[in-house]
């Protein structure tokens, strides 16, 4: 057996139903152990667009909101959910948006911790995140150490190289004439990334977050006109799409009229294991910047960070699986068994005449470079933990490089290395997010009604040292 194939393998089995076992299951048991928080969601859209300025913190909650969603808003809203379709089925849909529903008390629990066990430095940066719970939470320091080790690593490939790559390939198939102008586009692309990239990561979490405000609103509205002009388009045959979309979830036989998946469990296996791809509720990731908040308790922000899986997951990757659906009923052209999630994508926006394809290109460059921004705050801030603060500018040269290779190689092996990481960070934060339930519990009911607006008692311990990392 091959290396590729091997880790093609692995990679399959790691996001087959293992992981939607670990991560939905874990998702059922915080939706119960909250009280069905998701019925907050309301009051958490409120709450992610007010300022707290006097509350301890680095950020606004809305730009540690938006700095999450950038890494998450990504090729998953698009090409993932086409995937999900072209192997489970329409069924795979209804599967996908179920897990946005109950992924969002997997997302409020796990920052909920990564913001009552944050430190802050010396210089008074916050620290927070999987690792610092189960290190001070549990006392599991080795186990906050490779979770840690994970994230890093994982970023420049899933959040980094792999992006790269997408923005490259995507540029080069819609505007290359030729190969030598492919070659041309490459090398401009991998050039302009890095430029980009590198301008805004330099200025740190504050950069970041800035960028992020502004860039994500935007790109996720321009993203949603496009998908309301063809759901529009194919407004006669949404009554047939939603049916399809629900039947199809429930039924033991192929859905047939162009599309594949013969079964319940692989619509479910596809929907739910691209949608928990796609919100990363559960992954560990989100907490990471979301630990730098200005928020006066732990629950206010985990409230705000919920919001992220509903707008990812429940909103988003709705209305693209509407859109996807539709289109194949009511266009023949347009094959959903085909199994190419980006080339249905593709096809589905180009019902609309002119701007159909450049639109979903755009969205495609725009959600893949926020997820550039994004998860490279989540890997620095797990190198800073690991190796200290003098790891911040070897990573930021790590993942300029990350972003050059990624854009001018091949990456197919890459793609499932990262893939595998990606995957493996859950399984810690689930241990965390598990295991300090009860502590999830008390601190959800101390903070209830009018009491969301109190103060937490507690101060933010400031840790000695704060250069030096756990290892070095």
């Amino acid at each position: 057996m091959s290396i590729v194939s091997a880790i093609e393998r692995i990679d399959s089995f790691l996001w087959g139903w293992p992981m939607i076992i670990l991560l939905l299951g874990t998702h059922f048991f915080m939706t119960f152990k909250t009280g069905f928080i998701q019925k907050d969601i309301f009051k958490a859209i409120k709450l992610s667009v007010t300022k707290d300025p006097e509350a301890p913190g680095d950020v606004s909650q809305f730009g540690a909101l938006t700095t999450a969603l950038a890494s998450t808003v990504g090729t998953g809203n698009i090409i993932g959910v086409g995937t999900a379709i072209s192997l489970g089925g329409p069924g795979a849909v209804f599967w996908m948006w179920l897990t946005g529903i109950f992924g969002m008390a997997t997302k409020y629990a796990e920052t909920i911790i990564a913001l009552k066990y944050r430190v802050k430095s010396e210089d008074g940066t916050m620290l927070g995140g999987a690792m610092y719970a189960l290190h001070r939470g549990l006392k599991l320091k080795w186990l906050g150490i490779v979770f840690a080790l994970l994230a890093s690593v994982c970023g420049l490939g899933i959040g980094c190289s792999v992006q790269a790559n997408a923005v490259a390939s995507n540029v080069r198939q819609n505007f290359a004439t030729n190969e030598a102008s492919g070659r041309m586009l490459t090398y401009i692309t991998a050039a302009v990334l890095c430029t980009l990239v590198g301008i805004v990561i330099i200025g740190g979490v504050k950069s970041i977050t800035k960028v992020s405000e502004k860039l994500v609103p935007f790109m996720a509205v321009f993203y949603v006109i496009g998908c309301l002009i063809i759901l529009v388009i194919n407004a006669d045959v949404m009554d047939d799409t939603i049916i399809t979309i629900v039947s199809a979830a429930f039924s033991t036989r192929a859905a047939g009229g162009g599309f594949i998946g013969g079964s319940i469990a692989t619509a479910c296996r596809f929907g739910i294991a691209r949608g928990l791809f796609s919100n990363e509720s559960g992954m560990g990731s989100a907490p990471l910047v979301a630990a730098a908040a200005q928020t006066r308790n732990a629950k206010r922000q985990a409230l705000v960070s919920m919001t992220g899986t509903f707008w990812d997951t429940v909103v988003l990757c709705l209305m693209t699986g509407l859109v996807l659906v539709s289109s194949i009923i009511k266009h023949p052209f347009i094959d959903g068994a085909s199994g190419d999630g980006s080339e249905l994508s593709s096809l589905a926006f180009s019902i609309i005449p002119y701007i159909g394809r450049p639109v979903l290109v755009f969205g495609l460059i725009t959600f893949t470079f926020s997820t550039m921004l994004g998860w490279y705050y989540y890997g620095e801030r797990c190198a800073v933990y690991l190796f200290g603060e003098k790891s911040i500018p070897v990573y930021k040269i790590l993942w300029i490089g990350g972003i050059l290779v990624g854009a001018l190689v091949d990456l197919n092996t890459i793609w499932g290395v990262a893939d595998i990481l990606n995957g493996l960070m859950a399984v810690p934060n689930i241990v965390a997010v598990l295991l300090l339930s009860g502590t999830i519990a008390q601190e959800t009911k101390k903070y209830t009604g009018k009491h969301i607006d109190d103060k937490d008692e507690s101060k933010v311990p400031i840790i000695k040292n704060s250069k030096k990392g756990v290892l070095f």
